[in-house]
């Protein structure tokens, strides 16, 4: 069987979040999760993965990652303006 993305699931203090998924996605999703708890000898719920795929998904996007990353500051200075006569 070829290695899996995922490895084993950290527990970790979650936020609930609330989502609809397609029933073709939630399949494959209990699919992937019957495949790593083979691979890890560990039961795996389907809805502990959710988290670590949408990161993995972010972390190689590097699109996102680029867009992400702050701005780089000119190193040229900025003109002044001239003091206005009063």
């Amino acid at each position: 069987m070829p290695k899996l993305k995922l490895g084993p699931i950290l527990d970790d203090r979650p936020v609930k979040l609330t989502v609809e998924l397609p029933a073709g996605l939630h399949r494959d999703l209990v699919a992937y999760a019957d495949a790593l708890s083979r691979e890890t000898s560990q039961p795996v719920e389907p809805t502990k993965l959710v988290a670590p795929m949408m990161a993995s998904f972010l972390a190689s996007d590097r699109g996102f990652r680029s867009a992400r990353k702050p701005a780089p500051k000119s190193r040229m200075p900025q003109p002044q303006t001239p003091p206005r006569d009063l």
